[in-house]
């Protein structure tokens, strides 16, 4: 794993880089919003829950009141300050009332450190009309952290404005204990007390002033680690996971544990990491612009790089912006694929009676210590993988992440003031290796949501959605949904 440090070191070029910012004037703004789902079936329509940063239900009927308040000024030329909450109370969440964000956030020039919770976007991908990131999505609550970070590409010096770097590292804590130990039915394993550790590095290639053509490319991996394994209807925990400050290095570059920790950690991997290598190249053709990205999942080393001599799974996507008009802005379509897994065979087999390791079936978002990728029952990663809080059993583990899925997005504005996008989604599923489904299972997921911005009434805004699944994975169902939203300034010191 001693190659994982590679990417590390060019984090220390941007400290080369020196940006000073205009001093901002000072602003305060606020944002309001009611939302409320009605509909039948087993569950809410998934795109009535999916990629909604965690505020949302399964339930078939579900409501909220959500208000927040951010406020951005500069201390002098050179830093930075904001600041946000963003607070909720709902009915038939997994809980009633939710701490939504909560940061602050001190920015230096292009550096930032930013402490608390924080909605952020996955990387590469259309937020509105993707299926969303592997690794990391926006489908999942916020996790707490302090994370330092440079968040937009900073240009390296002496390349004349052709390469930029970006990238980051954060420690947390997740914060769905209380969720888990409720949840999980007896004889089920869960963890509390579980930390977090993610870190990416980010490059990108290109002079729109001379080539049209940008080129980007990077890797982001994740961690879960530290905690306590509990099985439930039992008091004392089964295992317990050390987390000394040798730990906390242990997953900024990952290696082995120690005989402190399970023996599954000291062969392998301390933790439980999930990564992805992602590339995109973007063309700008007069007022069009067409996108072409690849994100390549791995967990933990296996097909992290080429040992393998197989990269079969990963997403892969196209992102055409047309030119303005009344019909369609943009379009995506994206494929995923979760089927290989680096193969059907024992996972790390020296733990049979083979001498060598051999890495294989590797159980994409589980875990045997964590149980699976997930924040308060929602996968952390792509949607189309259905996460924990849709399971009967009391498990929280991912039933079915052998998968092959399609996935169609667009959008419009046929006025200033009417807004609409549509998702079209149709997976396969296969279960897992150790648990395969009966027969393969198929289900169809769609969304058309219409959005209403009256000129007349400044920073209201209303949304209405109609979605509907049809499969043998999530059922059949149907819904709709309404969320009115109003935004505005409380003070501004601009002129």
């Amino acid at each position: 794993m001693r190659k994982i440090q590679l990417f590390l070191l060019p984090l220390s070029l941007l400290f080369m880089t020196r940006h000073i910012h205009a001093q901002l004037p000072a602003q305060t703004e606020y944002a309001v919003e009611t939302g409320g789902t009605s509909g039948k079936g087993a569950y809410a329509p998934m795109w009535l829950t999916a990629n909604r940063q965690g505020l949302s239900s399964v339930n078939t009927e579900y409501g909220y009141l959500r208000a927040g308040i951010a406020h951005t000024m500069s201390l002098n030329r050179h830093f930075c300050f904001s600041a946000g909450v963003d607070l909720a109370t709902a009915y038939n969440f997994t809980s009633s009332f939710i701490i939504q964000q909560a940061y602050a956030d001190l920015s230096y020039h292009w550096l930032n450190l930013s402490i608390g919770s924080k909605e952020r976007l996955p990387e590469l991908k259309n937020p509105k009309l993707s299926s969303g990131g592997m690794v990391e999505s926006n489908n999942a609550r916020p996790i707490p952290q302090v994370r330092l970070e440079v968040p937009e590409y900073v240009a390296i010096p002496g390349t004349h404005k052709w390469i930029y770097l970006k990238g980051h590292i954060a420690y947390g804590r997740f914060t769905d204990d209380k969720w888990q130990e409720h949840f999980t039915s007896i004889g089920n394993k869960y963890a509390i007390d579980v930390l977090y550790h993610s870190k990416s590095l980010f490059a990108k290639v290109g002079n729109r002033d001379h080539f049209p053509v940008e080129f980007e490319g990077g890797i982001q991996m994740a961690t879960q680690f530290g905690g306590d394994q509990y099985i439930a209807g039992q008091k004392d925990p089964v295992i317990n996971m050390p987390t000394r400050f040798v730990d906390f290095m242990r997953v900024l570059i990952p290696m082995a544990g120690d005989d402190t920790t399970p023996e599954g950690e000291q062969v392998n991997i301390y933790g439980n990491h999930v990564g992805s290598w992602n590339f995109a190249a973007t063309a700008y053709l007069n007022q069009w612009k067409l996108k072409v990205y690849y994100e390549h999942y791995f967990d933990d080393h296996s097909q992290m790089f080429f040992q393998y001599g197989r990269w079969k799974d990963g997403h892969i996507g196209v992102e055409i912006t047309f030119p303005k008009n009344r019909l369609i802005n943009t379009f995506v379509y994206e494929g995923l694929g979760t089927k290989d897994q680096t193969g059907p065979m024992l996972y790390d087999s020296f733990w049979g009676e083979f001498e060598e390791q051999i890495s294989a079936k590797d159980n994409y978002y589980n875990h045997y210590l964590y149980q699976g990728w997930q924040h308060w029952g929602m996968g952390i990663g792509t949607p189309l993988l259905p996460g924990p809080v849709y399971n009967k059993n009391g498990q929280i583990t991912f039933i079915s992440n052998r998968v092959l899925a399609h996935h169609i997005g667009f959008s419009g504005s046929p006025c200033h003031s009417l807004g609409y996008r549509v998702l079209l989604s149709y997976s396969r599923h296969w279960g897992t290796y150790d648990n395969p489904l009966n027969e393969i299972k198929k289900q169809f997921n769609s969304l058309f949501e219409v959005t209403y911005a009256p000129q007349r009434l400044k920073g209201w805004n209303f949304t209405v959605s109609g979605a509907m699944d049809r499969g043998s994975m999530l059922g059949n169902n149907y819904g709709g949904m309404l969320v009115i939203r109003k935004q505005g300034i409380i003070k501004s010191s601009y002129k």
